[in-house]
């Protein structure tokens, strides 16, 4: 439920309770409908002091400290700029509430006098020593809460002087200040980017103790909140938000093994039994990782294994774990949405008090959702797959003259200069990985989040900085340009030379089967002219990375603790990566291939592509089969020019590369195949000589259909 809050303190009577109302309606929700959560936007409640930001963060304080008391759960409100609720002066605070909840007639305009005394002013923290005066253990909370680890070691050791153990240390002072930041950052008073500061804080207080701590014989592990074991499933190589996961989950108090990726489900299993570990947690973000997680699945309940199941990455959702996992697992299977959600789930799979009820919440839920999926794949009309190739794109092919490339065959780009990649870089996501909404640059100006993505922004631009300078991580690339016709209405072949008379290779596309009165059904090889129309088409390929060198300095980074900036390093060569890419397309457009050879686009035109032509990637919608990468490396050699390398779930390594296909036709465009019928795969499976029950595997996502299939 969102009740409305509306602004107080306007001058008309009526409007005097509006704050008491939401909170007596908050209480009254959660009385009847105990199960349903709260939310409320806090923006109106202050309009009316709009030109003191001091008095409206106060009142968002205040108003917050009785809302969730009544059951608010969440609340839209900037939470950078709130004040400590006992740090607000006694004057302010006490007048701030006789308005909110209407205590005195005159509330109001006492209320704006103070506010008179405080016009415009933003009660920003001015960063300053005074707190290096207090006692040792508010030191250390201080610097945890504020992410600060110039003193850390310092203060540390003065701790530890104080005490007869080492260990107590951690217990005191350290987890006193780590479950500040875990109570903050469940309140939504803290962002993912402090969080992990604060990890950092934490780390290195931690790896300075543990000399003291092993001479001691100190068992940390039996002081956490509970023992948790991740890792990145077989074949896949991504871990950005495991490793946030992880270092949230760290925060509050739990042991996190990190495996690291791709991971052997056996180890997983054998490292889970070995380290008594209280739950395991399995990311992944190609397709191929879902089946991996199944099988996961599968071999925990052969081998009797009883221990929570966490799943989460790009590619995973709540309903293929309802779908998939579930089935095959008499245990508890939860999906994590993302780093803020996984200390809740935990807290309740771990509790022998909340873990029935949640089970049973969790586990009616998913059985709603595979009866809404089974629903959904019944009633989705699929066309047989030979009338949905009579419905392709029909394309007049008299009308069009392929453009021959300036500069056909293979390139290969060793050691570019990321310098010149910086300009294409789409911020966007940048900030998504780190969990804050919002478009670049409107984020940075953002009333909620825009505090902490300027300092974050700030942060990646430092790092991005070295990371050029040092040469922390090189940028390599490879782009062919090849001359093709499709051969099939879904088959398109790859020739070694202008001659037309050897392939190189044949690719192999999917066609949309969806009933689409008045629309066709799409096909990647409806984009490439036929043989048979005598024209000769060009089809383009790359494989480019920003990865080089970069394990080496994410190890660096780790071995000083540094959680934020590993996690920074990864994320901004990921950004890098997909920069590098848009690079390429425009030198393939403008100079390569040149069949634009005056385009002049905007970094912001480009994210849009607002250009002719596409580059779409195995793996993504278009063209969801992973194995094509196969095929598109070998006509590349994309591992020895440019040294990437497939996984057996047809992962690049380094994680940080992109790859895909050019198309160069006015018309083509992005769209997703979506579900495929069996007739689709089984003719799929003829073409790539492979069986049915593999294609199936690869292409279980989009399958309209559901067929049993034998563990992996």
């Amino acid at each position: 439920f969102d009740p409305n809050v509306f602004a107080v303190a306007t001058g008309i009577e009526e409007h005097n309770r509006y704050a008491i109302d939401f909170i007596a309606t908050t209480r009254l929700l959660k009385e009847r409908f105990p199960l349903a959560l709260v939310s409320g936007g806090l923006s109106n409640l202050s309009f009316s002091f709009r030109g003191s930001p001091v008095v409206r963060e106060a009142m968002h304080a205040a108003f917050l400290y009785e809302a969730i008391k009544a059951g608010m759960d969440m609340a839209i409100v900037n939470a950078g700029a709130l004040p400590v609720y006992d740090d607000i002066p006694t004057e302010l605070r006490e007048a701030v509430e006789d308005v909110l909840f209407a205590r005195r007639p005159d509330a109001t305009e006492r209320l704006t006098r103070i506010a008179e005394g405080h016009q415009g002013k933003e009660s920003r923290r001015h960063e300053d020593l005074a707190w290096r005066s207090a006692p040792v253990r508010e030191r250390l909370v201080h610097a945890l809460v504020q992410g600060i680890d110039e003193f850390i070691e310092l203060d540390t050791e003065e701790a530890r002087l104080q005490v007869a153990r080492s260990i107590e240390v951690i217990e005191g002072p350290l987890m006193d200040g780590m479950n500040v930041v875990g109570d903050l950052f469940g309140a939504g008073r803290m962002f993912l980017p402090q969080v992990v500061k604060s990890a950092r804080v934490m780390k290195k207080a931690v790896a300075h103790l543990i000399p003291y701590l092993e001479a001691e014989k100190a068992d940390l592990g039996a002081h956490s909140a509970g023992r948790i074991l991740m890792a990145t499933v077989k074949g896949d190589v991504h871990d950005i938000g495991k490793n946030i996961v992880g270092v949230v989950l760290q925060c509050n108090g739990y042991e996190v093994i990190d495996l690291g990726v791709m991971v052997p489900l056996e180890r997983i299993l054998d490292e889970a039994l070995a380290r008594e570990v209280d739950a395991i947690g399995l990311s992944g973000l190609i397709t191929p990782s879902l089946d991996q997680m199944v099988n996961v699945a599968r071999e925990m309940e052969r081998r009797k294994i009883r221990l929570p199941l966490l799943i989460g990455g790009a590619t995973t959702s709540k309903t293929h774990t309802a779908v998939r996992i579930e089935p095959v697992y008499s245990g508890a299977v939860v999906h994590v949405l993302d780093a803020s959600r996984s200390v809740g789930v935990v807290g309740k799979l771990l509790d022998a008090k909340r873990r029935d009820a949640f089970l049973r919440e969790t586990r009616e839920e998913y059985r709603e959702l595979r009866e809404r999926h089974a629903a959904r794949r019944d009633a989705t009309p699929l066309l047989p797959y030979e009338e949905a190739v009579r419905r392709k794109l029909h394309v007049d092919w008299e009308a069009y003259r392929p453009p021959r490339p300036a500069h056909p065959g293979l390139h290969v780009f060793d050691d570019i200069d990321l310098n010149e990649l910086r300009p294409y870089i789409d911020w966007t996501p940048f900030f998504q990985a780190w969990e804050l909404r919002g478009k670049y640059p409107d984020i940075l100006t953002d009333p909620i989040v825009g505090e902490q993505a300027g300092k974050l922004f700030a942060d990646a631009q430092a790092l991005l900085a070295l990371m050029i300078r040092e040469k922390r991580t090189r940028g390599r690339a490879v782009v062919g340009l090849f001359p093709a016709g499709a051969v099939g209405p879904d088959e398109v072949a790859v020739w070694t030379s202008e001659e037309r008379t050897q392939r190189a290779a044949t690719l192999q596309f999917l066609r949309q089967q969806f009933d689409k009165p008045g629309r066709p059904d799409l096909s990647l090889a409806d984009f490439i002219a036929p043989v048979q129309s005598g024209l000769g088409d060009w089809i383009g390929g790359f494989a480019v990375t920003t990865g080089d060198g970069l394990d080496a300095f994410v190890a660096e980074l780790n071995a000083q603790h540094d959680d934020y900036n590993s996690i920074m390093a990864r994320a901004l060569a990921d950004r890098l990566a997909e920069a590098l890419a848009e690079r390429m397309h425009e030198r393939v457009r403008v100079e390569l291939w040149g069949y634009a050879p005056t385009e002049k686009l905007a970094n912001e035109s480009l994210i849009d592509e607002k250009y002719r032509g596409i580059r779409p990637a195995p793996g993504y919608p278009a063209c969801p089969d992973h194995t094509e990468k196969r095929t598109l490396f070998a006509l590349l050699d994309a591992e020895r020019r440019a040294g990437i390398h497939l996984t057996e779930s047809c992962a690049m390594l380094p994680g940080a590369s992109v790859s895909g296909f050019y198309l160069a036709h006015p018309i083509s465009s992005y769209f997703g195949v979506g579900r495929i019928g069996e007739d689709q795969v089984e003719d799929y499976a003829r073409r790539k000589e492979m069986t049915i029950e593999d294609v199936e595997t690869w292409l279980a996502p989009v399958l309209a259909y559901e067929r049993e299939r034998t563990p992996a």
